[in-house]
């Protein structure tokens, strides 16, 4: 098993930026696809940005291209996502997860969540 805790979340005016973390735990981090979703109030948990295990590509939703970056550091079992450019829509809770898959952007593939972190973006 694997278990996700990420941090990092909090207020921010629009025009900043934020860094969030998830750190997990086991030996094997370096052998799953990892990804970030938000969820914002009302709205179904969307994919923002993903890491294929097996090419390490990275993938991005539209909404956050350009904005936001996301990398990992398998020493440290710790995935990261760098938000820039804070828009007031970017506000939701942000989960972690791990797939043993390759990469997908379908929630239901993921294996291991986070229990999320609240960015909330001001004007």
């Amino acid at each position: 098993q694997v278990q996700l805790i990420e941090s990092g979340g909090g207020l921010v005016q629009a025009g900043g930026s934020l860094r969030l973390s998830c750190a997990a735990s086991g030996r094997t981090f370096s052998r799953y696809s990892v990804a970030w979703f938000r969820q914002a109030p009302g709205k179904e948990r969307e994919f923002v940005a993903g890491i294929s295990r097996i090419s390490g590509s990275k993938y991005y939703a539209d909404s956050v291209k350009g904005r936001f970056t996301i990398s990992r550091d398998n020493a440290k079992n710790t995935l990261y996502l760098q938000m820039n450019s804070l828009k007031l829509e970017d506000t939701a809770v942000y989960y972690c997860a791990v797939d043993s898959g390759s990469y997908s952007r379908n929630l239901d593939e993921y294996d291991y969540w986070g229990q999320g972190t609240q960015v909330t973006v001001s004007s």
